[in-house]
């Protein structure tokens, strides 16, 4: 036995042995291990060496790997976020437990080993679960179930579309499409069912009742049979039969003509689809009948097994769609499908006149414009409306050729509420020439073609400048028609070309001022283009006249002057100033009478090419001009000295080339200018003609009558003749207040109210 200060320390070593012992069990409290009496550890910790703590694999100190103090803590390390987290391999995720770790196969996959937990790749794999044929069931009922790595989708026949939209487990069910399950169209249903049953069918709502059950039957009797193979052909020739035979076209009301019409579109549309993808063998399918036509085209796998844009075509039209719009409305797992549809009867039972008052074209008028090709429908998937990231083109042939006055724009058939009508909204034409216009559309719908008159914009310089130039034109045309009338010392066959030009432009210029801007009733309109049309081609019958005596002038003027001349004047002059272009009205009128007046102006109308009945002699006339001018010109450059009595005088150079320069005006052939009004350079040619025309009249003032030495004369003796009565007007005036009283009262007795003599 020991003494009683031996006992103490003894004592303390048990209890602390015992206490040790007792935190044995990791995560407890701690362990000692080989610890003496003297180590105490933490949980999750072990003593090593029986001098220092370590934690447990799976945890980590706060300080030094090794420790001594016992308020230290070991916390779990998670391996799975780790600088090298562990090789779970595919289609597995790596779970942190305390300590430790575990891999689990994801959702949609199984171990092979059938071990549900393991710490690496090499103890296990993970492969596809087969939902479809785990649980057959999976999906509602007469639903297709399609599994894919790691899942599995739910698709509905062809023919038939999900109730949701998008597949919602244990809700979505297969339906056919909406087009018979709507609210719209089972009141239409009601509807005629009760006018049946109370024998109040009108001619209208029962040929329209008729119309909506049979297109009905047809798209019903394509979906009821999903195991039967549809034919494009059968339903092609069913809807053929039905757009032949129905009679709601014919003044049936607005409302139900664009009812039918919808339901029509949409039902050939998903008929069309639902055929296509019920026959997967035949990737294109084509179908033609007498009112229309049908190509589909199925699309499989992803869009790196096609071209980026495919081409559909029914009758003389096109359709360009790009692969991913077909591959993203697929309606079963990795097949999609496309249909096109051209429709040959169809356009003038929906024509020009459903476009809405909203969608007019801007600047056209609702009555002038017309459907001017088929109306073709563009389709995808299941039929549903679909925004398009890639816009689809559209190529269609006009069955008129485009006229120059009138615009090309895209329209689609728009459905709003009850109401359908044509749009210009989603689709642009990116090109058009007289035979055919593509339109870019960023959704599939119905298209067509509309053709609207071009709106008439005018330029205010422009007419600023017309309004000023022929003002100014008619006041010069008046006093040059004054002085080739009164100046009796001018009075030769050159005064008279220049009189009867002046006099046919003068009526002309007036007319044009006053009238042809505002056309009152359709026949006046008539007459006056008629009389524009006379009065400007009379014009240029005198400018050629011009040119001719010019021309014989230069070359011979001795014989014109006194033997040719008479002949030219009496036998040619006026018969041909006067008479030719009177043939030309009357033969363009016996030919076109109708061509004479447009919605704008009181002009030539631009249709069946009208226009040249103008045009062709004026283009002639100025050609033959330029002729007469350049041969001038070559002549009298070796000539200028023995020039005849009317052109004697002109001996300044200057003065000279500023004539011959004129005569360009004069002869009209500054009027070929208004043939060069094309891109780019319309606008300059637009401002160069109306300005220099305009001035026709103030031309031929100045080179005949202002450059004119023996006008000048005239104009002097004139004046100066004014003055002289002017002077004498004065002189009476002063004499006769100088008369005496006496004279006064004589000439008032001659009439009764003076005195007597």
């Amino acid at each position: 036995m020991g003494t009683r200060g031996d006992v103490y320390p003894l004592g303390l070593c048990i209890v602390l042995c015992l206490w040790g012992t007792m935190a044995q069990t990791p995560g407890v409290q701690g362990t000692t291990g080989d610890c003496n009496s003297q180590m105490l550890c933490p949980a999750n910790a072990t003593c090593v060496n029986s001098t220092h703590c370590a934690c447990l694999d799976g945890y980590q100190p706060h300080g030094n790997r090794f420790f001594t103090d016992p308020t230290e803590t070991c916390d779990d390390i998670n391996e799975c976020l780790g600088p090298s987290p562990p090789d779970c391999g595919p289609n597995a995720d790596c779970t942190n437990v305390p300590g430790s770790y575990n891999c689990t196969c994801i959702d949609g996959y199984e171990p092979s080993s059938g071990k549900a937990n393991f710490t690496h790749a090499s103890e296990n794999s993970c492969q596809d679960v087969n939902e479809c044929l785990r649980s057959p069931d999976i999906c509602s009922p007469g639903a297709q179930c399609n599994n894919t790595d790691g899942s599995y989708q739910c698709a509905c026949p062809a023919g038939q579309m999900p109730s949701t939209g998008s597949w919602v487990w244990n809700q979505t069910m297969c339906k056919v499409p909406s087009i018979n399950s709507s609210a719209e169209f089972e009141g239409i249903k009601e509807m005629c069912r009760n006018f049946s049953l109370q024998g109040k069918w009108s001619s209208r709502s029962s040929s329209f009742c008729s119309f909506f059950n049979s297109t009905l039957n047809i798209l019903m009797s394509t979906f009821r049979d999903r195991s039967a193979t549809l034919s494009l052909e059968n339903v092609t020739l069913r809807f053929n039969a039905l757009l032949n035979s129905t009679s709601l076209w014919d003044g049936g009301d607005k409302g139900e003509v664009g009812l039918a019409v919808t339901v029509l579109l949409q039902s050939v549309e998903r008929a069309a689809l639902a055929t296509a993808l019920r026959s997967p063998e035949r990737t294109t399918q084509n179908v033609t009948t007498e009112s229309l036509a049908i190509q589909t085209r199925l699309v499989t796998g992803d869009c790196s097994q096609h071209s980026e844009v495919f081409t559909l075509s029914a009758h003389e039209e096109t359709m360009d769609v790009h692969c991913a719009a077909v591959t993203r409305a697929t309606t079963q797992a990795g097949l999609g499908a496309a249909a096109f549809i051209s429709y040959s009867t169809l356009g003038p039972i929906i024509s020009a006149r459903r476009l809405s008052e909203e969608n007019l074209p801007a600047g056209g008028k609702l009555e002038k414009s017309r459907l001017n090709s088929r109306v073709v429908s563009g389709a995808v998937g299941d039929g549903s409306p679909i925004n398009l990231s890639s816009p689809a083109n559209f190529t269609l042939r006009h069955r008129q050729a485009k006229k120059e006055e009138e615009e090309a724009l895209c329209i689609s058939w728009k459905v709003v509420a009850e109401s359908s009508s044509w749009s210009p909204d989603g689709c642009t034409a990116v090109h058009t020439n007289s035979t055919h216009t593509t339109c870019s559309c960023d959704h599939l719908s119905s298209v067509a073609v509309l053709m609207a008159p071009t709106a008439v914009t005018e330029s205010d310089p422009l007419t600023i400048i017309t309004y000023v130039g022929l003002s100014l034109s008619l006041l010069c045309l008046f006093l040059a028609i004054l002085t080739f009338l009164l100046c009796r010392s001018i009075h030769t066959l050159s005064t008279s070309l220049h009189l009867q030009l002046c006099l046919c432009l003068f009526l002309a210029d007036l007319l044009f001022l006053t009238v042809v801007t505002r056309p009152r009733s359709q026949a006046a309109c008539a007459v006056i283009a008629g009389l524009l049309h006379y009065l400007f081609l009379a014009c240029f019958s005198w400018m050629f006249l011009e040119g001719l005596h010019l021309f014989f002038t230069i070359w011979n003027q001795q014989v014109v002057n006194y033997t040719l001349a008479s002949w030219f004047k009496k036998r040619f002059m006026y018969p041909f100033g006067y008479g030719f272009p009177a043939l030309v009205v009357a033969i363009s009128a016996a030919v076109n009478h109708g061509g004479y007046g447009t919605s704008t102006h009181c002009w030539l109308s631009l249709e069946r090419s009208f226009r040249w009945s103008f045009l062709g002699p004026v283009c002639a006339i100025i050609l033959i001009n330029i002729t007469f001018f350049v041969l001038t010109l070559w002549i009298l450059r070796n000539r200028l000295s023995s020039l005849n009595e009317d052109v004697s005088n002109v001996r300044d150079h200057r003065l000279l080339t500023i004539k011959a320069i004129a005569q360009l005006f004069l002869l009209g052939c500054t009027w070929s200018l208004g043939l060069l009004q094309v891109s780019p350079a319309a606008t300059v040619m637009a401002y160069l003609f109306t300005i220099i025309n305009s001035l026709q009249g103030a031309f031929i003032f100045l080179v005949h009558c202002l450059l004119n030495d023996q006008v000048r004369e005239e104009y002097r003796r004139w004046i100066k003749g004014f003055r002289m009565f002017s002077m004498k007007s004065q002189t009476y005036d002063l004499s006769m207040s100088a008369v005496p009283s006496t004279s006064t009262n004589m000439l008032l007795s001659l009439v009764g109210e003076g005195p007597e003599l």
